[in-house]
């Protein structure tokens, strides 16, 4: 068989990559995420296309979101000075001397963008960039920054839970300062956290008026959306809070805390994300949330490193993990992780009622946003009962000597066993708590001591199954529980002495 031969004639010309294909292999590197790979792309191709600008200016911005904000400037400069009046050069020389703290080229960066095109893609960011150093150039334009330490104080009182002292000083300083959009935005948390929540939004409502896009007031009006159940209101501000792409390290921050709250997750972690990419060292703030998204999206390993960091940092959160008291196998339609279900135990009209509220909160992935809002506990109006089962929740350490503290801990054991009985509680699980609460209340009031807390778990089980199905038997009952059926009986009589109906002490 005669060989295939190349003709003589033929002349094969070599293929010569040039800086528009490895610009364009970068490109694609990006769009699946292999941002190494992308940068070495970029680099070859400025190496090969040095007067390009748009390559240049590809290659800075990779370079800005790696967090080289210094080199990514330079770069950035050098596009610029080969094409003056493209924009998008221009916008990112403005983001990335806002990421150097250089906010008056940041400025003039923004301002020279918007001249450019008044209406082109960046033209939010351009504006959120020129708002931001507005703002701080009020801050800063007094040499004793007297209104920065007056910020600092509020901030550092509404910390403490001082959140009318907090307001007082606010309003001071929105009088000096009826521009500073910052003071006003936590003067409207200030307000909604000591329950003056009209006053809240209004403010917030003002401060959009006169700063249309304002992302702190944005983002707090969803916040007090989520907190107070406005379903339909949260999900429209969240459809368009998706659609923002902040620029500035602190407004990353600010959406991302908030996505995380309110249960966007994937959001929170993307912008967590790229924020510790860039080389941002956060706060204790920062890596509680970023824990909490990185947890809830399948991240485990990166959730227990932040979390690990955030105790580095703030040691008095352990005890917070997400995956702290949360079943592996998380069920979202468990009574545990149903949000409604808990704030209405906990702020139920009923003592027993707040106590099975408690325990439930110490098994929630909602335990510590609960816990952190100061509207929804009110300490002064529980009983000693209840606040030993919420003292359980904050892992508090106990030292119960007392009697009565033996007790408790005995009717705590109790539950306990009910709930690795029935855990993750549904619905109907819900309602033998409820009996058993009611039970549990009415017995502590009564000094009973709950010698046995398995016979006792056994009984409520019986009782709560006995009325609702047939063939129900002590027998199997008491060897689930793994007691005779005497003990079954004798404890079973005992609760029925507890039963509201023979009781009017409510």
């Amino acid at each position: 068989m005669d060989k295939k031969r190349v003709s003589k004639s033929e002349k094969v010309i070599p293929f010569i990559p040039d800086g528009e294909f490895y610009y364009k292999k970068a490109i694609q590197s990006m769009q699946r995420d292999r941002f190494e790979e992308a940068h070495k792309y970029l680099k070859r191709a400025t190496e090969l296309s040095p007067e390009d600008p748009l390559i240049l200016m590809q290659y800075g911005v990779l370079v800005m979101e790696e967090g080289r904000f210094q080199e990514a400037q330079e770069i950035l400069q050098e596009a610029h000075i080969l094409d003056e009046e493209i924009a998008e050069i221009v916008f990112y020389l403005a983001e990335v001397h806002a990421h150097l703290n250089l906010l008056l080229e940041a400025k003039g960066y923004a301002e020279k963008y918007l001249r450019i095109d008044e209406h082109g893609p960046f033209m939010d960011e351009a504006k959120e960039i020129i708002d931001y150093v507005e703002q701080n150039d009020v801050l800063f334009e007094e040499e004793d920054s007297e209104v920065y330490l007056l910020q600092e104080q509020a901030r550092k009182l509404m910390e403490a839970g001082e959140f009318k002292k907090a307001v007082e000083i606010l309003e001071a300083i929105i009088t000096d300062y009826p521009e500073l959009w910052a003071a006003y935005n936590n003067l409207a948390l200030a307000y909604f956290y000591i329950g003056e929540s009209n006053e809240a939004y209004d403010i917030l409502h003002d401060v959009l008026a006169h700063n249309k896009g304002n992302l702190h007031a944005l983002c707090n009006l969803a916040v007090f959306y989520y907190y107070e159940k406005k379903e339909a209101e949260l999900e429209g501000l969240i459809e368009l809070l998706l659609k923002i792409k902040p620029y500035l390290v602190e407004h990353r921050y600010k959406l991302g805390a908030t996505f995380a709250l309110v249960g966007k997750h994937d959001a929170a972690f993307k912008l967590f994300r790229q924020l510790e990419r860039t080389g941002y060292d956060g706060d204790a703030g920062f890596y509680f949330w970023y824990a909490h998204s990185a947890y809830f999206t399948g991240h485990e390993s990166i959730a227990r490193k932040a979390y690990q960091t955030l105790l580095e940092i703030d040691a008095t959160k352990e005890g917070y993990e997400p995956w702290r008291n949360v079943n592996q196998d998380i069920r979202l339609d468990s009574v545990e992780q149903d949000r409604a279900f808990l704030l209405e135990k906990i702020q139920n009209d009923y003592h027993s009622e707040r106590m099975f509220g408690f325990f439930l909160l110490g098994k929630s992935a909602h335990k510590q946003e609960i816990l952190s809002h100061p509207g929804y506990i009110k300490l002064d109006a529980l009983t000693t009962e209840e606040k030993l089962f919420l003292a359980t929740v904050l892992k508090e350490e106990l030292y119960l000597d007392t009697t009565f503290e033996q007790s408790f801990l005995r009717a705590l054991e109790t539950t306990e066993l009910l709930y690795e009985a029935y855990s993750p509680l549904n619905y109907e699980a819900a309602h033998l708590f409820q009996m058993w609460f009611t039970l549990c209340e009415e017995a502590m009031v009564a000094s009973y001591s709950f010698l046995n807390p398995k016979a006792l778990a056994a009984a409520v089980d019986y009782m709560f199954q006995s009325a609702r199905y047939e063939r129900v038997t002590k027998t199997a009952i008491a060897k689930k529980y793994g007691i005779s059926t005497p003990t079954l009986t004798k404890y079973v009589n005992e609760l029925i002495a507890f039963l509201p109906y023979l009781n009017d002490n409510k």
